[in-house]
Formats: structure tokens, C-alpha cells, sequence
């Protein structure tokens, strides 16, 4: 989910938009931390903003006829900051300085696109031509040459990030409606370009992007009201001149009819965009709006309406909106919640990659297992093995013997060997019995096996399936024979699981902490019986003394939520009607199992309200809470009167007698 909060208006605008006289915004920067911002506007001013007191710390501008060309940014790392004017004037200063013409000036070769600051490293200057240089190498020599790539072509956009430590600037050109999309790498001085694919009748208006495990990922707003999704690896494949990318649709603005003519976009998260436009519908006048979309499920979220129009420009720093509307610049905090069914579930792990780290117990497998079991994880390694070297591992499948099977071995002939020899290699594991950390093991085989199912129609190991279900070995089972000959205190559940005889009748106090039906009738009470009841297999414990005892250990034991919920998401929703037995020494209370049961549906409240079994214990959980806030409103109502009697008591002299009506309103 997502929200606007109300705005605030961070500084009023001149007379065309800008904070000078007659100027417009020409960008908006992050400063030195993150409350505060860099406005520059263009013309001659720069000023540097505290957003939480709405008020400037400082203001300065460059002489009467000198305009300043690039967005003023602060060098992260010294604390100064950086602009250039009449595009070749570099000038760098201080917080303390007042006039810019008595600050460090720098004249430099070639004109100026851009400047931009990294939070962990020198800023980096690109210039018209598609040169690059690092601020502390430029000033080493300003005058040097500056080499020129894109004589032809425009620079439209650009962006720097920080990857693996490496500097990586990505900026986009265009030629003759032809857009091109230049990345450079700094630590091999590597300057790769590609070609955008065409889109028919419809051409980018904003770009946007953002890099993760060595892909970066453009996004482009598009005439034709859509966003879409370019992949760009930073590991070139192809040793072609200009290699062209392809595009798909990541979302489609439009929403009941109505279309959103976007101007521009910001990321909030993988599934979350912002984009501000005019929001237009058929026979109805426009309406600019900023808009939060779902990329995940192609749905509109949030917008708000801004009557007095913006100049199209949107800026997202540390959860907040910045844009003009109007003549101030305003400011709009949003909050941002995944809303995908797999977040709710904690289910966001790439189906394509087994997560090994998360059930390999890394103290007890051994060097060789360690490395085969991470390079499980790179797909692109076992793609860079030929044909024959396939056939030739799986070939030998079937001799490995027990004791030279590993378990990175195996988890890599999961993802690309036949059933039949996947089969006897995970017959081999079943044999290994008493191998360290065994059942770590089999939890992370099962995973394998389950991403193998889901790519693969036709692979399914149904016989080790069920074979280790019948061991009763999945997983971190207990096993009921190893605990009979482990000390556990059985107090807490002697009382209602017979021990000596699964056949003879008990006497047990059942607490239903439940409701009826009557509650539709205000009616909140609990019901206790006492009923008698033949234990017989059908009712009997489902599981041993040993491990009842451990699970009321784990009922009285305190927890925390925030580790707790994402380990429960992980486990199997269940709806079964869920009745326990109280007496005994050391038995859970009912708030102890209540505050387990409402763990569990916290984990799992998403998949259990679309499960049909579940109207009928919905409908009662909403009849009892219904019953409960009726209840305390009830309370609520008379609260006022209660401590106005409280304090009346308190001023009357306690020694005279009297009688006195109060009315309750």
C-alpha cells in the first residue's frame, strides 16, 4: 500500500517559477544529509534549504550576466559545493562563504552536462561531448583534453552509482529520433553503447534507473502513457559496436478510463513508481495529479490533485515528494508498503536460485562443499559449461559412490540431470544417515528439488518424495525414539496424555475459548464444559510425551515477533479446528496459546483469508470483535462521567453529608 501525507510548501517561487527574479527550477540535489536540499535555479542562485524548519541556510549567486548551467551538488566527502556557470567555470566553496567570486574558480576545457556527487566517493563531471572525469583528476589539470564521443548526438540524462566500490555513470543520448545509452565503468576506463529499441509513434520523455548484483535497470516514461523496463548488464556479452537493447512494458498509465499524460517518474521500490502528469478521462478536463502506481499489480494507489498546476519536474529524496505548484515549491511526504501477496506471506525468494545459505549449516559442511554449494547459486556458471562436459558429469552420476557424494555435487545435478539419475544420487544421500547436519541437508535438497518441479514439467522424484516422508526425516523433524532416551520433564503434559496406555479413558477439563452464534446478539461470552472422552487413535496426541512437553516449553518461552515472523512464513499455513487441554502442572495458559495462534495467523493471514474453510471462522472472528467494540464503546461513552465523579469526590469535604443527582449525557 501506499499514502500521501499532507504537504508543506518548503520556499515561495519568483514570478516564472523560480527562487530568483524571472528564473525557473532548473534542479533540486540532495545536501549534506538528509534533511537538507540544494536548489538551483536558471539563473544566478543557489540555495541550500533545511526541509524540517522550511527555512534557508544559505544563498549564493554568481555576478549579474553569468548563468549558472548545471545543478549545484555538495561533495559528500568534503562537505563543499560544486558548480559550474557559463558552462566551463568550475567554482567549489564552503558553508562560510558569502561571495562566490572570491571562492576556487577553475576555467575547464570543454562544456559541462553534469555534475554528480557519490555518497562514498569523488564526485564525477560529464561532460557534452560524453568525457568523464573525476572531480579531483579534473583538477588536477583543467585545461586538459576532454575526448568528444558524441559529437552528433544530445545528452538527454544521466546517473551515477556506486557498485562493488566501482563508479558506474549511465547516461542517454539522442540523434535523429534515435535514442543510444552509454555506460562507463571507471576501474577498467570502459565506455560500452547501446542502441534503444524503437518504440512505434511514441518516444521516451524521462529516463530513470537503479543498479543491483551488476544489472542496472532503466525505466522510460514514454509518449504513448507507459513505463518501460530495459535490462542492461554491466558484464557485456556481445563484443558488437552498438548493440541494441529491447524493452518491455512495465506498466500501463491509465486506470478506469482515465489516462495519466506523464511528465516525469521517480522509483520508490521494485514495486512502487511515482509519476506526475495530467490525469485525463474522455469529455473531461484535465487534472494534474502525482501519482504513486503498483508495478507488480498494474494498479493506481494514490494520487493527489494539484489545481494550480507544477512545471512537470519531480524529485524523491528520503521519502519525500519536492515539485512546484503553483508559485512555491511544495513538499508531500508519502509512506510506501510492499503490497504484493508474496511480501505478505514472506515468500520473495528467486524461484530460479536455490538459497542454500538459508539451510546449510555452514560449521559443519566441509571446504569442497562450501564452494560447490555457492556456486550453485550462479546460474551463469553452470551455463558456461559445454555440451559434452554435461554429458560427460552426468554419465558419471550414477558411479558416485556414497562416500564421495557431496552435497554441492548434488544440488548441482538437481537443476540439470535426468530423474533416473537424480533418483540414485538421492538414494546415496538417504544412506548417509549418520552424516553431520543431516537434516539441514535434506531441507536444502527439497528445495531444490521443488525449483527443479517449477522450470521443469517433467521431473518428479516422486519415490524419494515419498520415501522420506515415510522415514519421517524432512526437515528438522524430531524423532520420537531419540527423544525416549533424552531427559524431558514431562509434568506439563502427563495429566492429559496417557503414557502407559493409548486405550483407557481420561477425564479432561476442555476450555473452548470460542464463541456462538449469539454473539450477533452482543452476546461475548466464553463457554467452559467438562466432557469425558475416549482417547482413542483418532483423538489421540499427534505427537509423542517428549516432544508435547518441548512444544509447552516453547509456549512458555518469551519470544520477539521481529525474528520470530519471518522463520513462521516459512512453514505450512494450516486451518485445523485447534482444542487443548489445560490441567497439569506447568500447561500452557490460554494467553500464551492465543499469543502463538495470533503469531501464526500474522504469518500466514494473508493465505489463510483467501483459504474457502475459512468464511466460517472469519465470520465468527468478525461477529466476536464486532460484540467486543460495541462493548467498549459502550465503556467509552460513560468514561467522561467516571472521572468527572472522581474528581467531584475529591473537592467535597468528606465530612458532610449529602445527595446529590448527576445526570449522564
Amino acid at each position: 500500500m501506499a499514502a500521501l501525507c499532507e504537504g508543506f510548501t518548503l520556499c515561495g517561487l519568483g514570478p516564472s517559477g523560480g527562487v530568483g527574479p524571472g528564473a525557473g527550477v532548473l534542479a533540486l540535489e540532495p545536501g549534506p544529509d538528509s534533511d537538507h536540499v540544494l536548489l538551483t535555479d536558471r539563473g544566478r542562485t543557489a540555495t541550500l534549504f533545511k526541509v524540517s524548519d522550511q527555512k534557508p541556510l544559505g544563498c549564493w549567486s554568481v555576478k549579474h550576466g553569468q548563468i549558472i548551467t548545471c545543478p549545484v551538488v555538495c561533495n559528500f566527502e568534503t562537505h563543499e559545493y560544486i558548480a559550474v556557470h557559463d558552462d566551463k567555470v568550475l567554482r567549489i566553496w564552503k558553508d562560510e562563504d558569502v561571495n562566490l567570486d572570491k571562492v576556487f574558480k577553475a576555467t575547464l576545457s570543454a562544456d559541462v552536462y553534469r555534475i554528480h556527487s557519490l555518497p562514498h566517493g569523488e564526485p564525477l563531471v560529464l561532460f557534452k561531448g560524453g568525457g568523464v572525469r573525476t572531480l579531483d583528476v579534473l583538477l588536477e589539470a583543467p585545461q586538459q583534453e576532454i575526448e568528444n564521443f558524441i559529437s552528433d548526438e544530445v545528452i538527454k540524462w544521466s546517473e551515477a552509482f556506486l557498485e562493488d566500490q566501482e563508479p558506474i555513470l549511465i547516461f542517454t543520448t539522442e540523434k535523429d529520433g534515435d535514442y543510444f545509452i552509454y555506460i562507463q565503468k571507471f576501474k577498467l576506463n570502459i565506455l560500452h553503447k547501446y542502441k534503444l529499441e524503437q518504440q512505434e509513434l511514441s518516444n521516451p520523455l524521462s529516463f530513470t534507473a537503479y543498479i543491483k548484483n551488476q544489472i542496472i535497470t532503466l525505466l522510460c516514461l514514454y509518449s504513448n502513457d507507459a513505463i518501460y523496463k530495459v535490462l542492461i548488464p554491466l558484464q557485456r556479452d556481445s563484443e558488437e559496436e552498438e548493440q541494441i537493447l529491447s524493452k518491455s512494458l512495465l506498466l500501463k498509465l491509465s486506470v478506469s478510463g482515465s489516462v495519466l499524460k506523464g511528465t516525469s517518474f521517480a522509483i520508490l521500490d521494485k514495486d512502487h513508481v511515482a509519476v506526475l502528469g495530467s490525469l485525463t478521462a474522455f469529455g473531461e478536463e484535465s487534472k494534474e495529479c502525482l501519482t504513486i502506481w503498483n508495478t507488480k499489480f498494474q494498479t493506481l494507489q494514490t494520487s493527489k490533485e494539484l489545481p494550480l498546476g507544477t512545471s512537470g519536474q519531480l524529485w524523491c529524496y528520503g521519502e519525500k515528494f519536492f515539485f512546484t505548484h503553483g508559485k512555491v515549491l511544495t513538499v508531500i511526504i508519502y509512506k510506501c508498503e510492499s503490497s504484493s501477496l508474496a511480501a505478505a506471506v514472506g515468500k520473495l525468494k528467486d524461484s530460479q536460485t536455490s538459497d542454500v545459505s538459508s539451510f546449510i549449516n555452514w560449521n559443519t559442511l566441509s571446504d569442497e562443499e562450501l564452494v560447490v554449494s555457492l556456486q550453485s547459486q550462479q546460474s551463469v556458471a553452470l551455463k558456461s559449461e559445454s555440451k559434452m562436459t554435461l554429458r560427460s558429469r552426468r554419465n558419471s552420476v550414477a558411479k558416485v559412490q556414497p562416500d564421495t557424494l557431496t552435497v554441492g555435487q548434488l544440488l548441482l545435478d538437481i537443476k540439470d540431470s535426468s530423474s533416473a539419475a537424480v533418483e540414485d544420487e538421492l538414494k546415496l544421500l538417504l544412506s548417509k544417515e549418520q552424516m553431520p547436519d543431516f537434516q539441514a541437508t535434506i531441507g536444502c535438497v527439497i528445495t531444490a528439488l521443488i525449483n527443479r518441479c517449477k522450470t521443469d514439467p517433467v521431473f518428479y522424484p516422486r519415490n524419494f518424495l515419498v520415501q522420506l516422508i515415510q522415514k519421517r526425516e524432512f526437515s528438522y523433524s524430531i524423532s520420537d525414539d531419540y527423544l525416549e532416551r533424552t531427559d524431558v520433564n514431562l509434568d506439563s503434559v502427563i495429566c492429559y496424555i496417557d503414557i502407559e496406555s493409548n486405550n483407557k479413558e481420561v477425564k479432561t477439563e476442555i476450555v473452548e475459548n470460542g464463541f456462538n452464534t449469539e454473539l450477533e446478539e452482543d452476546s461475548c461470552d466464553t463457554t467452559f464444559t467438562k466432557e469425558t472422552h475416549l482417547k482413542n487413535d483418532g483423538e489421540c496426541c499427534p505427537v509423542g510425551p517428549q516432544k508435547a512437553a518441548l512444544l509447552n516449553a516453547v509456549l512458555h518461552s518469551a519470544y520477539s515477533e521481529t525474528f520470530l515472523l519471518p522463520h513462521l512464513k516459512d512453514l505450512p499455513a494450516h486451518s485445523e479446528k485447534i482444542t487443548t487441554t489445560l490441567p497439569g502442572v506447568l500447561s500452557p495458559t490460554i494467553n500464551q496459546i492465543m499469543d502463538w495462534m495470533c503469531l501464526l495467523l500474522d504469518a500466514h493471514f494473508t493465505v489463510m483469508v483467501m483459504l474457502p474453510e475459512a468464511k466460517g471462522l472469519l465470520s465468527s472472528l468478525h461477529k466476536f470483535v464486532r460484540a467486543q467494540v460495541r462493548f467498549y464503546s459502550e465503556l467509552n461513552k460513560i468514561e467522561g462521567s467516571l472521572q468527572e465523579l472522581q474528581r467531584l469526590k475529591r473537592q467535597k469535604d468528606s465530612q458532610t453529608y449529602s445527595i446529590e443527582v448527576l445526570e449522564l449525557i
